[in-house]
């Protein structure tokens, strides 16, 4: 089988991707990956990258094909707009042509936001005969909507008719939450939609990685709170700093940041403004090292905007904090709070709710360490039950050979 994955980001950027191409790799697939120049989430290029050039790279034998893309910068949502648009012109006028000399037989595409990036997979599916399978991480246009990127009805309108386009040509359509299969069959035919959820990186199963030395200073120390990832406007980030004023006074409550984002600048001038000494700024770091902070944590926090389209979603990071072990308070409605509570394995509360935030973090630091460590236990187990990586990888090529098999009869 020759695969073909599109995704606009891509190692050495952090994301779930590079863990399945591995995964993938290791089931004797070939693997072609159509990505751009890395600049997420800081918005420059990274060093030894150049914006404007077309590159090849080795990524453990799967053979990654870099286009020119427009930098996202920080904080400009013009700029912005401009890297999701160009790599969709760069993947429509040069995917073809690095691509002219193989054989495909299956796009995937690695659909976070934006999910204009299928535009260019579809146009290699036409040209190549192969077939298209799209990984639902975002719903569009209402994440535009929820994180109020876009307001203007006459545009998510626009968007609405082209993401009905994008599912009208896909093969098949792999949604990460089970509640996401109504909204994506609002806009797709019910019968090519199937439920595939994230996994986590191998590493985050590996005790060995945990042992390794914690790069963030007085982690571990006192109860750790630790929030691994993006900074950004859907993740209510004013949440945790508003519930950590109300915890300013308990001397051994300590809340980690772990990670960079759009709302990282806002989240300096809150603690400075306000005092906060509880609040560390942990920085960001090569997902090597995460599984060394994510050990020392006494809970793991993941947060959501109180928006309609959260209810559905089920952060990545939530596998990624049931394969560690460690207690989860779930500050989310929906779906990710279903599952912290269907595995027993911590605490949930209503999204943006400050005072329910701070009340979950003081009830779990008054537990006993057994009573944490069993919630940690719940959680691993419900990992290696669920969403176990291998099994996975498993099952996602089984669909792409019964696409094979369907088309060959």
């Amino acid at each position: 089988m020759k695969l073909v994955v599109f995704s606009q980001y891509f190692w050495p950027e952090n994301f779930r991707i590079n863990d399945l191409v591995n995964a993938i790799l290791a089931k004797n697939v070939q693997v072609d990956v159509v990505t751009g120049q890395p600049n997420y989430p800081q918005g420059q290029t990274y060093d030894g990258y150049r914006s404007w050039k077309i590159a090849r790279q080795n990524f453990g034998g799967a053979t990654v094909h870099r286009l020119p893309i427009v930098p996202r910068g920080s904080g400009s949502a013009i700029r912005l707009i401009l890297n999701y648009l160009s790599f969709v012109m760069s993947g429509i006028l040069f995917a073809p042509m690095v691509l002219r000399r193989k054989r495909v037989d299956v796009v995937l595409v690695y659909a976070i936001s934006p999910i204009l990036q299928a535009i260019p997979a579809i146009v290699l599916k036409w040209i190549k005969g192969a077939k298209l399978v799209i990984w639902v991480q975002d719903l569009w246009p209402e994440s535009l909507e929820a994180t109020g990127f876009v307001r203007n009805r006459w545009i998510l309108k626009a968007v609405r008719i082209v993401v009905r386009w994008i599912y009208r040509n896909a093969d098949l359509i792999l949604v990460q939450s089970e509640a996401f299969v109504d909204p994506v069959a609002a806009l797709a035919n019910r019968e090519k939609i199937c439920y595939y959820p994230n996994s986590a990186d191998n590493i985050f199963s590996s005790s060995a990685a945990a042992t390794e030395n914690c790069p963030i200073a007085g982690l571990g120390e006192g109860f750790s709170v630790v929030f691994a990832g993006n900074l950004g406007a859907a993740q209510a980030v004013e949440t945790i700093i508003n519930a950590a004023e109300l915890l300013k006074d308990i001397p051994n409550i300590h809340i980690f940041l772990v990670g960079d984002g759009s709302r990282a600048n806002w989240i300096r001038n809150a603690i400075q403004m306000r005092g906060l000494t509880n609040v560390i700024m942990g920085g960001q770091h090569p997902i090597e090292a995460m599984p060394a902070i994510l050990s020392r944590a006494d809970a793991l926090l993941v947060t959501l905007k109180d928006e309609p389209i959260f209810y559905h979603t089920v952060p990545s990071k939530v596998q990624v904090y049931l394969a560690m072990g460690r207690p989860i308070i779930a500050s989310l409605n929906g779906e990710g709070a279903r599952i912290v509570k269907q595995a027993d394995a911590g605490i949930s509360c209503p999204a943006e709710n400050a005072v329910s935030l701070a009340e979950a973090i003081l009830h779990l630091s008054s537990m006993s360490s057994a009573e944490r460590s069993r919630l940690g236990e719940n959680g691993q187990q419900y990992f290696n039950t669920h969403y176990d990586g291998d099994t996975l990888v498993t099952e996602l090529l089984s669909h792409f050979e019964n696409l094979l098999s369907k088309s060959s009869h």
